[in-house]
C-alpha cells in the first residue's frame, strides 16, 4: 500500500486492483424518420429512397410510422415561405399527438447554383428558428438515378438518418 499525495488525499491510498475489461458498448441503431413535404414536389420520395425512412408525402405520419419528423421543402420562394408556419404548427402543439418531435427541416435545392439574395435572406430566417440540412441539386436524381452515395456536403444529414455507409 502506497501513500497518496497529501495535498489531494489524506491517508493511505490503496492500489486499485485490475478491473475486468468492460464489454464493448452496443452500437446504436439509426433512428428512423418520417419525411413530411411542405408542398408538392418537395422531394420527400427521393429523400426517403436515398436516406431511408418513411415517405409521408404531405401528411403527418400515421400511428405505425416513425414518430420523428423531418420537414422537407424546396429552396424556391414558396418552399421557404412554407417552413416557418409549419414549424409554428408543431410548436403550438397542433401536430398529431404522439410525435416524438420535429427534428429539423431539410431544404432541397430547386436549381443548381447559389441562391439569389432574396431567397438567401429567407433561408437565414428559417435557420434562425430550427436546424436546417441542405441538399444540393443532384442532376442524377432528376433523371431518376437514386443509386450511389448521398451527395457531397450532406454528411450531417446522412449521419442523422443513418445513411452513412
Amino acid at each position: 500500500m502506497g501513500q497518496g499525495p497529501e495535498i489531494w488525499i489524506r491517508g493511505p491510498v490503496a492500489v486499485p486492483e485490475a478491473a475486468p475489461p468492460e464489454p464493448a458498448p452496443a452500437r446504436a441503431t439509426a433512428r428512423r424518420f418520417s419525411w413530411v413535404g411542405l408542398h408538392g414536389g418537395a422531394g420527400v420520395s427521393t429523400l426517403a429512397a436515398v436516406y431511408g425512412g418513411h415517405d409521408s408525402g404531405r401528411a403527418w405520419p400515421g400511428p405505425a410510422d416513425p414518430r420523428s419528423v423531418l420537414l422537407v421543402a424546396r429552396t424556391h420562394a414558396a418552399g421557404l415561405d412554407a417552413v416557418v408556419p409549419a414549424v409554428d404548427t408543431v410548436r403550438r402543439g397542433e401536430a398529431p399527438q404522439g410525435l416524438l418531435g420535429l427534428e429539423a427541416v431539410v431544404l432541397v435545392a430547386d436549381a443548381p447554383g447559389r441562391l439569389p439574395r432574396p431567397l438567401a435572406h429567407r433561408l437565414r430566417i428559417v435557420e434562425s428558428v430550427i436546424d436546417v440540412y441542405r441538399v444540393p441539386w443532384v442532376n442524377e436524381w432528376r433523371l431518376g438515378d437514386l443509386s450511389g452515395r448521398p451527395p457531397r456536403g450532406t454528411e450531417p444529414l446522412a449521419r442523422l438518418t443513418g445513411a452513412m455507409r
